[in-house]
């Protein structure tokens, strides 16, 4: 009986630098059949496609000695629920700061700028010609300054905001002498930013965290900015938001998701909608792949992988 270690890449030695060189290795690509059960049968170590949804999940039930997963998730919620236990979790912390905080500030551009409703009026050829926002002197809050909330603040620096305030778990002083306020400081915090970018992930304490109350609080016309996950916010709460012209919104991440055509927040105004597409960019492959070869790397040699993710 082999150890197996299966990847999501049919060209990896060539992906991964040699990395795999030496380890026994198959390959389950996205949109091909299942790898049979005699394979799954020999799996220690596997690497999920990123975009293979449920089914590539699913299949970690039918891997009897299975016992690590390298995630190509930055946030594993979903993973939780299909991982058996005394499976260990490893997350992508790291693959898709650029391609996440790439897009939060292009939806904060885009959205105060007015392109989303110059794309809008090109079909009848409309001339929206007005002032719109700039990005510069506005106050931006970060809510959620872990690597993707830092990589964020390094996006927005150039662009001249008047200031960005980090907000965390906790409260404290970071290795570069920046302060970062505690989550339980928001109410104090909200009412002086122009801009909110939601990048926690998904737990209990978060899940809900921008309701009616903290929507309340943010300043008249602010904009809310979620490249988080959609259980963050609530939905019904934002809406109703909108619809007052009390904030206005920007959002990668929906609760449903994905959004139905008939929902409410598509029409409410003042909102901009991305697909959930954050991570999903052509910077995607290359920190994945680097990330993948790094931990073969250390599987190989025996030590423990990086970015290991606890049990809720």
């Amino acid at each position: 009986m082999t150890d197996l270690v299966l990847l999501p890449w049919a060209d990896y030695a060539e992906s991964l630098g040699g990395a795999a060189d030496g380890l026994d290795v198959a390959v389950w690509e996205l949109g091909a059949p299942e790898p049979p059960q005699e394979v799954l049968d020999d799996v220690v170590l596997y690497v999920p496609e990123y975009q293979g949804g449920a089914a590539a999940l699913q299949a970690m039930a039918r891997m009897p000695r299975l016992r690590t997963v390298q995630s190509l998730w930055a946030g594993v919620d979903a993973v939780w629920p299909h991982l058996p236990y005394g499976v260990a979790l490893h997350n992508a912390a790291g693959v898709h700061d650029a391609s996440t905080a790439e897009l939060a500030v292009g939806l904060v551009i885009a959205h105060l700028r007015g392109i989303d409703e110059f794309a809008r009026a090109m079909p009848t050829g409309e001339w929206r010609k007005q002032r719109f926002d700039s990005i510069a002197d506005k106050h931006v809050l970060i809510v959620g300054y872990g690597r993707i909330g830092q990589a964020v603040e390094r996006r927005l620096e150039p662009f001249e905001v008047a200031g960005i305030v980090r907000v965390a778990t906790t409260a404290r002083t970071d290795d570069g002498g920046r302060e970062i306020h505690g989550i339980d400081e928001l109410p104090s915090l909200l009412p002086g930013a122009d801009v909110v970018i939601l990048v926690v992930p998904q737990t209990p304490a978060t899940t809900g965290l921008v309701d009616a109350a903290f929507l309340e609080r943010m300043k008249q016309g602010a904009l809310l900015v979620n490249v988080a996950r959609g259980p963050v916010v609530v939905t019904d709460d934002l809406v109703v938001a909108l619809r007052e012209g009390r904030v206005r919104a920007a959002l990668d991440v929906t609760d449903p998701e994905p959004l139905p055509a008939g929902h409410p927040l598509w029409h409410a105004p003042g909102v901009l909608i991305s697909p959930h597409v954050g991570g999903n960019s052509s910077a995607f492959l290359p920190r994945a792949q680097r990330l993948v070869a790094a931990q073969l790397a250390r599987w190989k040699s025996g030590q423990p992988l990086d970015n290991l993710v606890p049990r809720p």
